[in-house]
């Protein structure tokens, strides 16, 4: 579900402790050599949350912190180094590119039961003897969070890394520059930077495209809702990366005036009384999404989206990942057929 701390530790948390338990392991893509451990290209140094991390050889013992995140496990595996793994627990259930979330669930997870906040509990990760740790946010480098500090992993030799925009946990000004951004840092770390800049450069003609389709056209008022957030509407995409991506789509976010934080809590009438043009459902292990959709088209008939059946289901594409191109082109697709109907 959301990348966000203030979606895990609300009505999500509980959701998130079902990590896939699966074990074994996942090598590297065919036709892909592993990642350089030593030679030439180190040390690496990066600046990350305020402190500089160093690296003198590519990491061979990671582990992924949950933080209702795929961003971070799905990067390693974009590019090629789901075989440095040895515990992830972050997982959707799903995504948008063929066989990742196979992928995911082949990768080791260390056997993990999480903590109350839903992470890694501070012994387990250092039993794991990790030499890097991924983590969403800062939130999983806090202490009284039940989780190994920074001090606690460099006293195993391992460096911690936090995603971009998650240092002050606050995601509500990420865009997809963000998601390069951990790829780049990624590539770093492990000496695979050209990889990294295939992937980039093969998005951003991607989103080029898209866009240059939809350039000049009605931009459609588009409501983001979770799946598997209940009856209410305490969670609603307000900022962040869903709206750099809603706009190179084509779209705008309805509610995104409604808080000034990531997610907003709006209430039924405010909901109804917005002419919301189309739907993104964002899922999170949801056999069946859609019904989200259909709920609500029938809660509010008046949405124009609603007399349209314009809702498009997404999971993993829409957050900080290598693959917002995905969300792009299908949000897209959803708001301006009329676009791609050649193509």
């Amino acid at each position: 579900m959301p990348s966000y701390r203030s979606v895990a530790g609300a009505t999500l948390a509980g959701l998130l402790c079902l990590a896939t338990a699966a074990c074994g392991s996942s090598p590297s893509p065919a036709g892909k050599p592993s990642a350089e451990t030593s030679g030439p290209g180190y040390p690496v140094t990066l600046t990350n949350c305020g402190q500089t991390l160093t690296f003198t050889k590519a990491p061979r013992r990671v582990v992924v912190m949950n933080g209702a995140s795929v961003a971070e496990v799905s990067s390693l595996l974009a590019l090629g180094l789901g075989d440095r793994v040895v515990a992830n627990t972050q997982s959707y259930g799903r995504s948008e590119v063929k066989g990742r979330a196979d992928a995911i669930k082949a990768l080791p997870t260390g056997n993990i039961k999480l903590n109350e906040a839903s992470d890694v509990p501070r012994e387990t990760m250092l039993g794991l003897r990790p030499d890097l740790v991924l983590t969403p946010t800062s939130y999983g480098l806090d202490a009284k969070n039940g989780v190994a500090t920074r001090k606690d992993l460099a006293s195993v030799g391992a460096n911690a890394y936090v995603s971009p925009q998650g240092c002050d946990q606050d995601t509500s000004h990420a865009t997809i520059a963000d998601s390069y951004t951990l790829l780049r840092d990624l590539g770093k770390i492990f000496h695979v930077g050209d990889r990294a800049e295939k992937i980039i450069a093969a998005s951003r003609q991607a989103i080029d495209a898209t866009s240059a389709k939809v350039r000049g056209k009605r931009v459609p008022r588009v409501m983001v809702g979770f799946s598997n957030t209940g009856d209410d509407f305490s969670y609603i995409a307000a900022n962040g990366i869903f709206n750099d991506i809603l706009a190179k789509a084509g779209g705008s976010n309805a509610f995104a005036s409604a808080s000034k934080g990531p997610f907003a809590n709006i209430s039924k009438e405010k909901v109804a009384s917005e002419p919301v043009d189309a739907l993104v459902v964002i899922s999170y292990k949801d056999p069946d999404p859609a019904a989200y959709a259909r709920k609500l088209f029938k809660e509010f008939p008046q949405w124009p989206a609603a007399k349209n059946n314009r809702f498009v289901v997404l999971s993993d594409s829409i957050y900080e990942g290598p693959s917002n191109d995905v969300a792009v082109d299908r949000i897209a697709r959803m708001l301006h057929p009329e676009a791609f109907t050649n193509g």
